[in-house]
């Protein structure tokens, strides 16, 4: 997401590379990138008009600091800018004194809010409150079923009494139930619409007079660009919302609702949708998708995701075992796994600075070169994955460890090429470990991605078991560990 207004963006800074200074006729060729920029990614007009004012205002206005270039300082006014018409700071959801909370989902249909509540329902037992679901989509074929299998997927219960019943009526009887149980938060499904009309209204009207709700989200797809904002605020005008869900921001999105839902509809984004699976659903932070815009990468994200994965216990293990270069290739595929349940290579790379840069296909490249060593490493005796060094005198197991890894030619040279890129990245690590290297400080890494630790440079190559070709006179290489 965002790559094309990050990819204009750049062009901005470009126009004040090699100035001395920030000033009225060298700000003005920056200034049209910008609003091009944002235009293009749809963001609304007048989000667009007083975006480049209030940038031009402070940019003209700023004393740029003793070794601060001129275009160092133009990229933290527009962060600066950013941030505040996303929101300057996140919004959490309501918890009320006595439970349950109550949120309402409303949206139109299409939008993923069947998804998102099941979503949300799951980001709420992360934080150990407990959700129940509660089904009022009479109308779409399948939408309770939808709902049932969803809620049994994440071990959420779900509340419905079928399509024969009003669906005021069961909103009313889920809360009764909801209270009875002592459950924390009620999630009420609610039913959309192919456009905005007044039985959609009323309807949401009726339900939300019925159960006072906490929260009032609207479920709004991203890929509408402008359009989200003034959904937005149209159901905000009619039922009144407290907060916005943007759901599919890992698609063609352009940015233009996360830069325009604020601004038009008055009410913040709690939550972006940012993936098919249910996992994906991440509070909405200004600052952090402010420098995701930017190409600076989410190192927060990042970090808040290898800690749902990461047990604190094996966290230390492995720390022990990088520090005394024990790593062994048992580790390696158990930190690759991890590293998958995170998400795909392509959205953690996304969040490490500098990574957006990376192409679709050095993206795949990176995929198949992980695959094509976790196929060698299954195809080793538990013995050979503890002591790498047995495969580096012994040419018929690296042989046999090629031919069950399905590779005809040169099976030894595959294996030996894994070989030696691990001891690499085991020393690397350890070195990483020890503190020579910054790290990001992700836990039981050492400082590095799991099981990457500098194995895989920029582009792709050089992961252990890939077929990359050496750059003479190449020192040191540059990987996703030494960050």
């Amino acid at each position: 997401m965002f790559e094309a207004l990050a990819d204009r963006l750049e062009g901005a800074w470009k126009k004040l590379r090699g100035q001395d200074k920030i000033s009225d006729s060298n700000i003005q060729e920056a200034l049209k990138e910008v609003r091009r920029a944002l235009l293009e990614a749809d963001v609304n007009l007048q989000v667009v008009k007083d975006f480049v004012a209030e940038v031009s205002t402070k940019a003209k206005g700023a004393e740029v600091l003793k070794g601060v270039r001129p275009d160092q300082q133009f990229v933290k006014i527009v962060n600066d800018e950013l941030v505040r018409v996303m929101g300057e700071t996140n919004v959490p959801l309501a918890q009320a004194e006595n439970s349950p909370t109550v949120v309402l989902m409303a949206g139109l249909q299409g939008t993923g809010k069947t998804t998102a509540s099941a979503k949300l329902a799951l980001h709420l037992r992360k934080e150990n409150r407990s959700a129940l679901l509660i089904a009022t989509d009479i109308y779409r074929p399948a939408a309770i079923d939808q709902l049932v299998t969803l809620g049994k997927q994440i071990d959420v219960p779900v509340f419905q009494l079928g399509t024969g019943v009003d669906p005021v009526e069961i909103a009313r009887q889920g809360l009764e139930y909801a209270k009875a149980e002592g459950i924390d938060t009620a999630i009420v499904d609610t039913a959309g619409r192919l456009q905005i009309d007044q039985e959609l209204m009323a309807e949401l009207a009726n339900i939300k007079k019925t159960i006072q709700p906490d929260e009032t989200l609207l479920v709004v797809d991203a890929m509408t660009g402008q359009e989200a904002a003034t959904l937005t605020r149209t159901f905000n005008e009619e039922i009144g919302i407290t907060g916005a869900i943007l759901t599919k921001l890992d698609g063609d999105s352009r940015g233009g609702a996360a830069l325009s839902v604020r601004r038009i509809s008055g009410q913040p984004i709690k939550f972006v949708g940012v993936g098919e699976k249910v996992e994906a659903l991440q509070p909405f932070y200004p600052e952090r998708m402010a420098s995701r815009i930017l190409g600076m990468g989410d190192v927060l994200t990042l970090v808040e995701k290898a800690q749902e994965e990461f047990d604190l216990a094996d966290a230390e293990k492995m720390q022990e075992k990088i520090l005394s270069a024990e790593f062994d290739f048992t580790d390696f595929l158990k930190q690759t796994r991890l590293m998958k349940n995170m998400g795909s290579l392509g959205g953690i790379m996304k969040l490490i600075p500098g990574m957006n840069k990376m192409s679709d296909d050095q993206l795949q490249q990176g995929e198949t070169q992980l695959k094509r060593c976790e196929a060698m490493i299954n195809s080793m005796t538990p013995e050979e994955r503890k002591n790498p060094k047995l495969l580096a005198s012994s040419p018929s197991r690296r042989r046999r460890i090629g031919e069950g890894a399905g590779y005809t030619e040169n099976p030894e040279k595959e294996v030996s090429k894994l070989v030696s890129d691990f001891q690499r990245m085991r020393s690397l690590m350890q070195q990483m470990g020890q503190g020579n290297f910054p790290g990001m400080g992700m836990p039981g890494m050492g400082g590095g991605m799991p099981g990457m630790g500098g194995g895989m440079p920029l582009g792709g190559r050089g992961l252990p078991g890939s077929r990359g070709k050496k750059k003479k006179k190449q020192k040191k290489k540059k990987g996703f560990g030494q960050l």
